[in-house]
């Protein structure tokens, strides 16, 4: 499903973060040392090689909210944004805080020239946010950012099932209506 909002094209896919090559930038669900870990950021890092790592370091560490860019090393992309997300229950304010993060990342990508940016659900998996409330906060909030956007003009939501996407479209959907 795609969706234009302010001459942005919005859209929400099933697939690998680490497989975008049509995506200038991807987002890394990461943790506050930048390290390699399990989920997307255990994915971005080993399809970015350990050059992403060596780079990440002076960078760490992040807050949650927070986002960082860095070359794309081996991925297909030229960037990688580094967001972290809040842990569900104990990062508060668990919505303001993952908010934050979408807007956090879309600046980098503005500050960068970045045309395309995907994301995966961040702070959903290991973090614990739930799935509907996470994917309610992340569009309303790139949709809120998009009348700002000069660079951006194509976000992509990369999610790891068929149910999650079709939540996001849901969504998307009664957002935009």
């Amino acid at each position: 499903m795609r969706i234009k909002v302010h001459g942005i094209t919005i859209e929400c896919i099933t697939g690998d973060i680490a497989a975008q090559r049509d995506m200038d930038a991807v987002v890394n669900a990461a943790n506050a040392w930048l390290r390699p870990g399990g989920g997307v950021a255990g994915a971005i890092h080993r399809a970015a090689g350990p050059g992403l790592e060596r780079e990440c370091q002076p960078l760490a560490p992040i807050e949650p909210g927070q986002a960082v860019l860095t070359e794309g090393h081996n991925l297909p992309n030229r960037f990688v944004i580094h967001c972290l997300g809040p842990v569900y229950g104990r990062d508060e304010p668990a919505s303001r805080l993952l908010s934050a993060c979408y807007r956090n990342a879309l600046t980098r990508a503005e500050e960068a020239g970045v045309y395309s940016v995907a994301f995966p659900a961040l702070s959903t998996g290991a973090f614990g946010y739930p799935i509907e409330e996470a994917a309610r906060i992340a569009l309303q909030t790139v949709i809120d950012a998009t009348p700002r956007l000069d660079a951006v003009r194509h976000v992509r939501f990369v999610l790891h099932s068929e149910d999650d996407r079709e939540l996001h479209e849901r969504i998307l959907t009664e957002l935009t209506a």
